[in-house]
């Protein structure tokens, strides 16, 4: 799949298109238990012009995930936590999948150490000598 096509498919996931009474029938959690995982911000529906929530098939995995979570015992307010870890997680991956890619084509392309931006050159290694006058009562700045 093409990193265009993956993004469409995202944007689509991400499109809110259900109804609250939708969802709630998609989810099987009733109307009143999404407004409230919306209050505790564990899901964030789309709204139209006219306020009305809309919900995505984002919206309804995070769903299936709240269930889960529910399923094995976490309150909401760990519930939420558990999804930002989760979130968090998932773009460090994505983050790491990168640089191991751009670290391989790197590689591939025989760059040097001062050829990686990852990596400081050479001369960093090196201190820098700085001479500081031996009495500090004559208020003298290094040299």
């Amino acid at each position: 799949m093409s990193a265009e096509s993956e993004g469409d498919t995202e944007i689509r996931a991400r499109r809110g298109v259900y109804g609250i009474s939708v969802a709630a029938e998609l989810s099987g959690f009733g109307i009143a238990a999404l407004r409230l995982y919306e209050e505790y911000g564990l899901i964030t529906p789309a709204r139209t012009g006219g306020g009305t929530r809309r919900y995505s098939d984002y919206d309804l995995g995070r769903l299936r995930r709240i269930a889960e979570l529910i399923d094995a015992g976490v309150n909401l307010v760990g519930i939420g936590r558990v999804l930002d870890l989760e979130h968090r997680t998932g773009e460090l991956e994505r983050d790491n999948a990168r640089l191991e890619a751009a670290n391989t084509r790197l590689r591939a392309q025989g760059s040097t150490a001062v050829d990686n931006p990852l990596q400081p050159a050479p001369e960093a290694d090196r201190a820098i000598p700085v001479a500081f006058d031996d009495d500090p009562a004559r208020g003298e700045s290094p040299r």
